[in-house]
């Protein structure tokens, strides 16, 4: 773009051997800077300027030694600018086509009614690395010889909840492996496992301390992922259109 005649009356930021860099190239960068997050100082254009020059004056150098004439070079600068137009013509379609309130609420709200119903827990758990020590440790919980916090500090094989009493907080079963959630969700508030769980992991011995309805967030929390997932959605749907349309051989 920088080799782009320039109108006489056009105003220059400055001039690299004969060829001159106009102003409206400088606000376009620094307006593309903004965007970012950058701020729109004088320090910032006074950069943007000195990048600007550096840069003309390689590309001038580069053309003066035949680099762009290079096959590879050729096809690099070709790529890029697929690239360049591919992103445009995302862009632009997603600014003619936005992501609606309406639509926002429609996915949170199927989102909200999938997951009614689901419980979150407040467990506790021992792993051990064999079935009979996880038996004796269940059977000794049991006849009230320990507690479920003081076996767990002592035996437990698990370094992040073990000196905790075995306390994994609340959470829902999905955050655990299967074998695992599948024994929780199985269980009572108040319940011991009877017998010990297997997993890739070892033997769990697992309780319940509590259970209750699993909150969903508020709209405004999630609304910035269903957006991104939204438009995410909208543009592969605008892809697989513009290649259904497209006639390939």
């Amino acid at each position: 773009a920088l080799t782009i005649a320039v109108p006489a009356w056009a105003e220059t930021i400055a001039t690299v051997n004969g060829q001159a860099i106009p102003k409206e190239k400088l606000d376009q960068f620094v307006t593309l800077l903004v965007e970012q997050g950058a701020q729109d100082t004088p320090e910032l254009r006074t950069q943007v300027k000195q990048e600007m020059v550096n840069r003309l004056v390689a590309v001038q150098a580069a053309e003066k030694a035949g680099v762009d004439k290079k096959p590879l070079v050729q096809q690099e600068l070709e790529l890029a600018r697929q690239g360049i137009l591919v992103r445009a013509l995302m862009a632009d379609y997603l600014e003619k086509n936005p992501v609606t309130d309406q639509q926002v609420q429609a996915e949170y709200d199927k989102f909200k009614q999938a997951q009614a119903g689901t419980k979150e827990y407040k467990l506790r758990h021992i792993l051990v690395k064999e079935k009979q020590e996880a038996d004796d440790l269940i059977a000794a919980l049991k006849a009230k010889k320990t507690t479920f916090e003081a076996a767990a500090k002592e035996k437990s094989q698990d370094p992040g909840s073990g000196q905790n009493g075995g306390d994994l907080g609340w959470g829902l079963t999905s955050n655990y492996v299967p074998e695992f959630a599948s024994a929780v969700e199985k269980m009572k508030k108040g319940e011991l496992t009877t017998e010990p769980v297997q997993s890739q992991f070892g033997w769990h011995i697992i309780q319940v301390d509590d259970t209750r309805d699993a909150k969903f967030p508020d709209l405004a929390e999630v609304k910035p992922q269903i957006e991104e997932m939204l438009r995410k959605q909208q543009l592969a749907q605008f892809q697989d259109d513009l290649m259904k349309k497209a006639t390939i051989k």
